[in-house]
């Protein structure tokens, strides 16, 4: 291959180095940020010689080229290009830098909230456990144990705007101290709680401008934005004395300045001004929400699933914080559950009425996982692939949310939906129950209804061609010219690998393993073609010119080599049955990314088809077997 020409066609195909925003790649795949992706021709990148697929994902133009040859083809391309080589991480940062202004603004307002959802999850589903409890058992409301667990229920949210600070301060790259102790000073004891301003009675004055305006002493507890917006100022005003203040006194001034502009602004300008904005925006959605015979939940409930796929729902958390700081009633949650199961009985039609086994094994799961309140692999792995039960979860989710509305329900605390949220509207179980079912018959009815198989192009058959079938043999009898799985685990067929590109064979025919063990051995006697920086992948040349690529988990390039351990470098001899790679299963499966292994002969022109010599289980000494041409 001439790995120039292609890297010259590749830059050619997306509109030359000027429009390149950056460049790194992985085990397959050219991982590229374009500034304009209306001037790059799919169809032209897709017919080079050497690209295998051409995709978008994460805001990436992600060109398909295998293993063994990618990092080859980059070398040239970044020559070509004039670029530095980057690294999947400043490619993202690249990719989120290139989005729209306001996807970034609704990113960055996930990227601060998702964090705190495990203390804000915690302690509403006690404060839910802790209603049902005293609704069942009046009187354990006066036992030690219930008034300790209530100060457990409620610390979250008491401390809220501390935690969107420290949280904040990550984001914007500000000390995490300087930015709990903003969040500190918005909800000082010196304050009245906001909580318990109530009707609204005179109240002592923080701060006068000139007499025209008055700053109340309210604290800004259960606030959100104004905490956001007070952190990001602290984060431009620490940045720049960072690089006015001379190094010996940075450590005193820039800390000192730091909170005492940002907390004289935060108190006089910024929380005024903003928590008034954080209430119109409430009050507006809690207006639409109201509107008569539920016509407003009915619209949001359909437009639900769509922010989904667009990204912006995280914004939906700072509303329903907002909503339980004002009167303790989160009324958005119901419309988010019956949106959420909605998309997940959608899936489960198709599910149910498919003839596609991959369509099932995928559909089936991601449903389960919608009810759970997890609706991404439902969203975007079923229902945006075949479009209609996408649209019959919105229909569902809109007659759901109808029903909440009608029916007065609500959450105490945010963060749960799904099957969970009966946990956190026990106040309201009745109402949830049934905007749970209705969400839920709607969309499966419909979905069931519109839904079909989309139809197979009929293909010709051939004569099948003559083909040398390398014999099986026992374990004890191997042969060296024999390749084993390299993995212990269960066999899996390629066509339900979770990842398109490897389930697809654009990279090459195998099988893949669901490993029982974190150990990859060498199948045969050969070399290590390819180790990746990352140890998640491994390309081997085998002695018998077989060329295997071993790949560790899926997206598993993400974790940056934590948890792999390489055994072996690149270049080096091996021999059957010698360990190459060690990983971690668990901390894998603890940072969301699944482990199973596809393994996979990169150079298929010499041969027609790969099967297994054993179902199920395989360990070291069952062969993959290679049928020749």
């Amino acid at each position: 291959m001439d790995y120039n020409k292609c890297a010259s066609e590749i830059l050619s195909a997306i509109g030359g180095k000027e429009n390149l925003a950056s460049a790194a790649h992985c085990a397959t795949r050219l991982r590229l940020v374009i500034a304009d992706n209306s001037k790059v021709k799919k169809s032209v990148l897709e017919g080079i010689d050497g690209v295998k697929g051409v995709f978008e994902a994460a805001g990436q133009l992600q060109i398909i080229i295998g293993t063994g040859t990618v990092n080859k083809v980059y070398d040239e391309f970044i020559d070509l290009a004039g670029v530095e080589a980057a690294s999947k991480d400043d490619v993202k940062k690249a990719a989120a830098a290139a989005s729209p202004w306001y996807k970034r603004a609704v990113k960055t307002l996930g990227d601060i909230f998702v964090p705190i959802i495990p203390a804000i999850v915690a302690t509403g589903l006690l404060c839910g456990l802790l209603g049902g409890l005293s609704k069942a058992f009046p009187d354990i409301a006066d036992t030690q144990i219930y008034h300790l667990l209530d100060i457990f229920s409620n610390a979250a949210l008491t401390f809220l705007p501390i935690l969107i600070a420290v949280s904040a301060a990550k984001i914007f790259g500000a000390n995490v101290y300087l930015g709990a102790v903003i969040g500190m000073i918005m909800i000082h004891p010196s304050l009245v709680n906001a909580w318990s301003v109530g009707d609204g009675s005179d109240l002592p004055t923080l701060w006068s401008w000139f007499g025209l305006w008055d700053i109340n002493a309210t604290g800004y507890q259960g606030h959100v934005i104004p905490v956001v917006i007070a952190v990001l100022l602290l984060s431009v005003i620490e940045k720049w004395l960072h690089k006015k203040v001379p190094e010996m006194f940075d450590l005193f001034v820039t800390p000192l300045v730091s909170v005492l502009v940002t907390g004289f602004l935060t108190m006089t300008v910024i929380g005024p001004v903003f928590s008034q904005i954080e209430t119109w925006v409430l009050s507006g959605a809690q207006w639409l929400i109201s509107i008569p015979f539920g016509i407003g939940s009915f619209l949001m409930g359909a437009a639900y699933a769509p922010t989904v796929v667009a990204g912006v729902h995280h914004m939906y958390n700072a509303i329903e914080l907002s909503m339980i700081a004002d009167n303790g009633k989160n009324i958005w949650m119901p419309i988010a559950t019956a949106a959420n199961v909605a998309q997940g009985a959608a899936a489960l039609a198709v599910a149910v009425k498919t003839h596609n086994k991959k369509t099932k094994s995928m559909a089936l799961p991601a449903s389960l996982s919608a009810f759970m309140g997890i609706t991404e692999p439902a969203i975007f792995g079923v229902n945006v692939r075949f479009v209609k039960p996408l649209i019959a979860g919105m229909v569902g989710g809109a007659c759901g949310a109808a029903v909440a509305s009608v029916m007065n329900v609500y959450a105490t605390a945010n963060g749960v939906t799904g099957i969970f949220g009966f946990l956190i509207t026990t106040d309201s179980f009745v109402g949830y129950l049934l905007t749970f079912a209705v969400a839920s018959v709607v969309a499966f009815g419909l979905s069931w209804f519109l839904y079909k198989d989309p139809v197979e192009e009929e293909v010709a058959e051939t004569p099948a061609a003559e083909t040398e079938t390398v014999e099986v043999k026992a374990a004890e009898n191997y042969d060296d010219a024999d390749v084993y799985s390299p993995l212990k685990g269960k066999a899996v067929l390629m066509a339900d690998v979770p990842d398109e590109t490897f389930a697809s064979d654009v990279l090459g025919m195998g099988v893949a393993v669901d490993p029982a063990e974190g150990k990859v051995v060498a199948p045969a006697d050969g070399e290590v073609s390819t180790l990746f920086d990352t140890h998640h992948a491994i390309g081997l040349t085998l002695d018998n010119g077989m060329e295997l690529l071993i790949h560790i988990g899926i997206n598993t390039v993400e974790l940056n080599g934590e948890g792999f351990t390489a055994h072996v470098a690149e270049g080096d001899r091996v021999t059957r049955g010698q360990t190459l790679i060690t990983f971690d299963i668990p901390l894998i499966k603890d940072k969301g990314y699944k482990t199973i292994t596809p393994v996979i002969i990169t150079n298929p022109d010499d041969y027609t088809e790969i099967v297994k010599a054993a179902d199920g289980d395989v360990t070291y000494l069952d062969k993959l077997i290679a049928t020749k041409k």
